[in-house]
């Protein structure tokens, strides 16, 4: 059975949302998110960075929620919330998993670092706003991303709407500006949804 290894709030939601939506059994250990567990002899066994989420199956011992979101569609999907690999259609869902961690991430987690660097009255407020700047072009191109469908790749929800959602959710809190129309009723379809409930809870 498949092992997650899991701190609320970080990106382990992902892989519980993912399980969930495919049905597949898996177990959730709650790791102790304090620097000192983290990077305590016995977690970097786990993870050598110190970092949360990891993910065990069997022999498998991995980290980083993208790599494990398509490790988990790969040999338990069976063709469930991604599109054929090699097609047009896989391509683009590649091109949202990877920029839902790779672009739209980064600048949340900079603010996030700069705020525990920077606490209260240090905060440098031109740093932040040019983070939150970034952030918000990246919901200005899902936004344009979403004309006249419902989910990112169309009519069907997949993993990369999983993989979007998360980061929706720890940017949301980061920016000033709303959401746009059509980004705030996206959210709102993926967020009520049961799978993503019950990762909130996790």
């Amino acid at each position: 059975m498949i092992k997650i290894y899991h701190s609320t709030g970080t990106r382990g939601f992902r892989v519980i949302w993912l399980c969930e939506e495919l049905g597949i059994d898996y177990e959730v250990e709650k790791v102790d998110f304090s620097k000192e567990h983290r990077f305590s002899s016995e977690w970097l066994q786990i993870n050598p960075l110190g970092k949360v989420p990891s993910l065990e199956d069997g022999e498998l011992l991995m980290s980083e929620s993208c790599a494990m979101m398509q490790y988990i569609l790969d040999r338990y999907g069976n063709g469930r919330l991604q599109p054929l690999t090699g097609t047009v259609e896989h391509a683009y869902f590649l091109q949202w998993l990877w920029f839902s961690e790779a672009t739209f991430s980064r600048p949340v987690g900079e603010i996030v670092n700069h705020r525990r660097e920077f606490p209260g009255e240090l905060e440098i407020l031109d740093v932040v706003k040019e983070m939150q700047s970034r952030i918000f072009k990246c919901i200005l191109a899902l936004d344009k991303a979403l004309e006249e469908k419902p989910f990112i790749l169309g009519k069907k929800f997949s993993a990369a709407d999983i993989s979007l959602g998360y980061t929706l959710l720890i940017a949301q809190n980061r920016v000033e500006d709303s959401l746009p129309e059509r980004v705030s009723n996206y959210w709102e379809s993926i967020s009520s949804r049961k799978a993503f409930k019950i990762a909130r809870e996790a």
